[in-house]
């Protein structure tokens, strides 16, 4: 007892292993307790033993965890997607979490190339469902002689590597009634002797069935015929019989007088006689060893040849499958004599060897029969019975008359090992003898060993691309050899005849896995030729080979690489437009897409520039300007075309070299300077400021005067221009010349400007009165008059100009109650007020008239009388008053104290007597001084037609011109020099003297300047700059000029007050400056002047005549 619990403990071990590794090993288990049973009378179980056989049992768990079989049951002629099984839970394949997989679980069928798939494989899945290619047992296992048990094999790969193990899955075909009996012939004749005794048995020619089982075949049976009406002729009937369970049909041509099955597609349609049965014959059914059921035809009547010679019966063969397959054929039996002794063979089984290469006619063996009959009933005839397959028959041919079987064609063992012969021995008799003769084919070494190569990784055009870093133990393929032979001829090895990366690893006895075996380099070796060998033991070895083509698929691990780190670069500017700079490369040790190279510009590329992807040709799209940009840096790319690409860059400097293609450039194509007449010799009129975008000596610039050169000199580098005269501007206003530069090329190049001094005038002029003509003219005002009325008007002129030459006019006294008014600009006196009664008499109105020079004005002052009355009717009363108004100091009114001459007669008689005196005196004394100033005053009137500056003719122009600018003049901070001018005392006591300062203005009216749109019109300096050197060096739009102080010209003298005749106006000196305005068409001519030095003697002017009403 105790030994057989020890003897059954491996197998309760066993039991704890799930999957098919545990059913071999239960299979061991059980062979080592069997050999353990067998030897327990002599040995005893020992602890040591039963460790040794624990540690066998885990050597063969260990063994078959990497490749292992599996085995499936399937019905043929399933339909496409029926499932078979799941190869991931039937193998119990659990996933450690602990193993880091490179890639998913995938089942991956390994099919010999060409193979049509029966069975497929969800990757993922593991799940086994049939294809659209029908299984057929009987076409799969066609080659095999008597086999029950038919089997379809497939290699399955585990993949990834990390957990890899190789399955062999075998699919037991499990068989269906798809295939109906068949009879090898459809008429079967038979001959019975008309003395065969009842209950006589005769063999019938079985039919053939390539189903096994159940689904084989099971009965025979003799059915009912369809008489046909019988003709007396020999004429034939053509029938089409069809098979059930088969594509095919048979055209039958047979006598009329015979019945045909009632399946027959077309019978005769005479009448048909009544259905009765063949009485005569039965049929039995004997089931052989092998399990084969051939029918017997039993003789139940005694028969007579001459009453009837011949039965026709219908025999029908059934399977037993669900539902029954079945087919017929015609049963011919003919009663012929008597010959009842059947021939005997010597041997009824005979076993021979005939090597597989025996020659053609080779001898087999020799059947021997007798037989007891005499004559031609002894005459025994030999033939292959119909059972043996059409293959055994053209191998074998058998000598009717002697019994020797002889090879007719060439055996191959590895077609057909064994082949199955029955000889039928017969002596004409119905019932021949039966002898079996077994072949065995012996096997020679005549068969090379086969390679066959199943690729896990695909193959592209024949070869396997692999990457270069693909790890160790990558498998590749599964190398499967065989050999037809048998024994040592079919015992196969297998090896690669030199030194590679890979190696066979053996999964199997005849399946080896190819798989790396050391790290691979794309860049060192580009693909392998392998050569398998596959070599058998016989004697001598036949061996073969295969090759494995391995192409290594490059990886992008190499960055391309230039020559270089930077790459310097010149051009001349003003190149053409798709200049070639230089052809940039690269190199890249990988090949194919990743050694492709793709050139390109980096991120601070600027625009212009342009590389070639694929030839790298740096060229240059537009023309390049060194005066815009003298140097360019950016970086090239360089990426190759990997799938994960690598790049590399290069640094590119460029440097743009001159040319001189820029000429000197003026700031202005015009300058316009403006200088006061009393500028010192020498003194600063302005620079020239000019530019040279080109480099080195392209741009050294020389300044020149091309004409003007004895009144002006230009500094060649500064450009500060200083005049070689004094300018006097009421002789000549401006100056024009032209400037010329020229730089320092090779190939000169000039420019031009033209520049304008503008002499601006001085205020050194004061304004003179010419209306009133004199201090003791009056104007009538009668008493009628409507406010609003201009009563007269007061004019003046000015020598000088612009600023200094407006004028503005004033009351500044004689009118206490505002009854008149005097407009500033045009000096027409108006009437403000009506008049009354108490307003008559005569008015004197002190007008003052001043210009707006600066920084001092100018002015002088006239006496405007008025006499308001209706008439004049006593002259002498009104000269009376206009010399008692001159006696009348200016602050105080004429009227004060007058008496009418309505108050007293009295008063009224002696004004008169005394007007009347006073008016001959004064007409005397008017007549001698008009007499003693006739002459200076026509030297003034003809010095006033001379200068067109303060006398204008367009009086209404000026006014227009200055209202414009009336409401824009606002004070402005200039830039001034002060020069103090002293006047010296006059022994006249009619002149008065002043002591002033009056400012240089060197700056233009800020308002107009504004107006002035520089980019059209010729350009006006402002003299503004602080500093002379800091300008030229600058590139300021507007070039400008710095007055500096110079060393005052000596004063003119000149009369604070001119002399101007008894009855003229009253002037005194200026007061102030004011801004000068040009009568000009010129906008610009414009400009602050002052008055600095001694004033120019205007000279007499002469008062015009006037028409007024005096008293005679």
């Amino acid at each position: 007892m105790r030994r057989n619990s020890q003897n059954k403990r491996p197998v309760a071990l066993i039991t704890r292993f799930k999957g098919p590794s545990a059913s071999r090993l239960v299979s061991v288990a059980q062979t080592l307790q069997i050999f353990e049973e067998s030897a327990a009378p002599t040995l005893s179980m020992d602890l040591a033993s039963e460790a040794h056989v624990l540690v066998v049992l885990l050597t063969c768990l260990f063994l078959m965890c990497r490749a292992q079989e599996k085995d499936y049951t399937v019905k043929e002629e399933q339909p496409e997607n029926v499932r078979i099984g799941n190869l991931r839970k039937d193998l119990n394949l659990n996933l450690d979490p602990d193993i880091k997989l490179s890639s998913a679980l995938q089942f991956k069928p390994v099919y010999k190339t060409g193979d049509v798939p029966l069975v497929k494989v969800e990757a993922s899945t593991g799940e086994i469902f049939t294809t659209a290619n029908r299984i057929d047992r009987e076409k799969l296992c066609s080659g095999v002689f008597n086999e029950k048990r038919c089997f379809y094999e497939i290699e399955v790969a585990v993949l990834p590597d990390e957990i890899f193990r190789l399955v062999k899955i075998r699919f037991l075909i499990e068989d269906i009634n798809d295939n109906a009996p068949l009879f090898q012939s459809t008429v079967i004749n038979i001959s019975i002797p008309e003395n065969t005794a009842i209950n006589s048995r005769y063999p019938v020619p079985s039919a053939f069935d390539p189903d096994i089982g159940i689904n084989g075949i099971q009965h025979y049976e003799l059915v009912k015929s369809c008489p046909l009406r019988r003709k007396p002729s020999l004429m034939t009937q053509r029938a089409v019989i069809a098979y059930p369970g088969f594509n095919c049909s048979a055209i039958l041509i047979v006598p009329s007088a015979l019945v045909l099955p009632c399946h027959l597609e077309r019978c005769t349609e005479a009448p048909l006689d009544t259905i009765k049965s063949v009485s005569e014959f039965g049929l039995d059914i004997i089931e052989t060893p092998e399990g084969d059921k051939w029918p017997q035809l039993i003789v139940q009547q005694s028969l007579d040849r001459e009453t009837k010679d011949t039965f026709v019966m219908k025999i029908k063969v059934e399977d037993g499958g669900t539902p029954p397959k079945s087919s017929t054929a015609i049963l011919q039996v003919t009663v012929s004599d008597v010959n009842d002794n059947r021939p005997v063979f010597k041997d009824s089984e005979v076993e021979v060897n005939v090597p597989e290469n025996a020659p053609m006619g080779t001898s087999v063996t020799h059947l021997h029969a007798t037989d007891a009959d005499l004559g031609s009933n002894a005459q025994i005839q030999f033939s292959f019975s119909n059972q043996i397959s059409p293959a055994t028959k053209r191998h074998f041919a058998i000598d009717s008359t002697t019994g020797l079987i002889t090879i007719k064609q060439p055996l191959d063992r590895e077609v057909n090992p064994v082949h199955k012969l029955i000889v039928l021995a017969s002596d004409g008799s119905s019932t021949p003898s039966r002898a079996t003769v077994i072949v065995n084919v012996t096997d020679i070494n005549d068969n090379v060993p086969s390679i066959d190569t199943r690729y896990i990784m695909n193959l592209v055009n024949g070869t396997v691309l692999l990457s270069e870093n693909a790890p160790l133990n990558t498998k590749i393929a599964l190398i499967t050899v065989t050999d037809r032979d048998a024994d040592l001829n079919g015992k196969v090895t297998c090896y690669t005849d030199h030194d590679v990366p890979f190696r066979l690893k053996p999964v199997f006895n005849d399946q080896f896995l190819l798989e790396t075996a050391a790290p691979l380099d794309y860049e060192t070796t580009r693909e392998y030729a392998i050569r398998i060998v596959a070599s058998d033991s016989g004697k001598p070895p036949l061996n073969t080979s295969a090759m494995v083509l391995i192409k290594i698929k490059d990886e992008n691990d190499n960055v391309p690489v230039f020559p270089q780190p930077e790459i310097q670069l010149s051009i001349p500017e003003n190149n053409d437009p798709g200049t070639q700079l230089i052809k940039i490369s690269a190199t890249d040790a990988d090949s194919g897409s990743n050694a492709l190279i793709i050139y390109s510009l980096g991120p601070d590329a600027p625009d212009g520039f342009n590389i070639d992807p694929r030839s790298g040709i740096l060229s240059v799209v537009k023309r390049l300007d060194r005066e815009k940009q003298e140097k360019y840096s950016f970086t090239v790319i360089a990426r190759d075309n990997g799938s994960t690409p690598l790049q590399s860059n290069v640094t590119v400097k460029l440097i743009v070299q001159d040319q001189n293609d820029n000429s000197p450039a003026f700031t202005h194509p015009e300058y316009n300077f403006y200088v006061p007449e009393n500028l010192p010799l020498y003194g600063t009129v302005g620079l020239i400021t000019v530019t040279d975008a080109d480099a080195g000596d392209n741009a050294v610039v020389t300044l020149s005067i091309i004409n003007g050169k004895d009144n002006f000199i230009i500094d060649p580098k500064t450009g500060v221009i200083k005049p070689n005269i004094t300018f006097d501007r009421e002789q000549q206003s401006s100056y024009t010349f032209v400037v010329k530069a020229v730089d320092a090329g090779q190939m000169q190049t000039t420019s031009y400007a033209k520049v304008t001094i503008n002499v601006v005038d001085v205020n050194d002029n004061r304004p003179v009165f010419v209306i009133p003509s004199s201090n003791y003219s009056y104007d009538l005002v009668p008493s009628t008059t409507s406010p609003g009325s201009v009563v007269t008007r007061v004019f003046a002129i000015d020598n000088d100009t612009g600023m200094n030459a407006e004028l503005q006019y004033s009351i500044i006294g004689g009118s206490p109650r505002g009854l008149f008014a005097i407009d500033k600009t045009t000096g027409n006196i108006t009437l403000q007020e009506k008049i009354v009664t108490a307003d008559q008499g005569l008015h004197r109105l002190v007008v003052k008239v001043k210009d707006l020079g600066q920084p001092e004005s100018l002015h002088a002052i006239a006496l405007v009388h008025l006499f308001v009355n209706d008439t004049v009717s006593n002259a002498t009363f009104i000269q009376e008053q206009l010399r008692k108004s001159l006696e009348t100091p200016l602050e105080r009114n004429i009227g004060d104290n007058e008496v009418t001459p309505q108050t007293n007669g009295y008063v009224i008689v002696v004004i008169a007597i005394i007007a009347g005196t006073m008016t001959v005196i004064l007409v005397i004394f008017v007549t001698a001084l008009v007499r003693c100033r006739q002459t200076p005053r026509h030297k003034v009137v003809q010095k006033s037609k001379q200068s067109g500056e303060w006398v204008s003719p367009n009086q209404e122009g000026r006014q227009i011109k200055k209202k414009k600018k009336k409401k824009k003049r606002s004070p402005k901070s200039l830039l001034l020099n002060f020069v103090t001018i002293e006047e010296p005392k006059s022994d006249d006591p009619t002149h008065e003297h002043i002591n002033g300062t009056l400012d240089l203005p060197v700056e233009l009216e800020e308002q107009t300047m504004g107006k002035y749109n520089w980019a059209t019109t010729p350009t006006t300096f402002k003299p503004d700059s602080p500093d002379l050197a800091k300008h030229y060096k600058s590139a300021s739009p507007q070039p400008t000029f710095q007055i500096k102080p110079e060393t005052p010209v000596a004063p003119k003298k000149h009369h604070v007050i001119q002399e101007l005749p008894l009855d003229n106006t009253f002037v005194v000196g200026c007061d102030s400056l004011s801004k000068c305005s040009s009568s000009s068409s010129d906008p610009y001519s414009v400009s602050e002047c002052s008055c600095q030095g001694g004033f120019k003697a205007p000279g007499q002017i002469h008062t015009r005549q006037v028409i007024h009403n005096f008293l005679s």
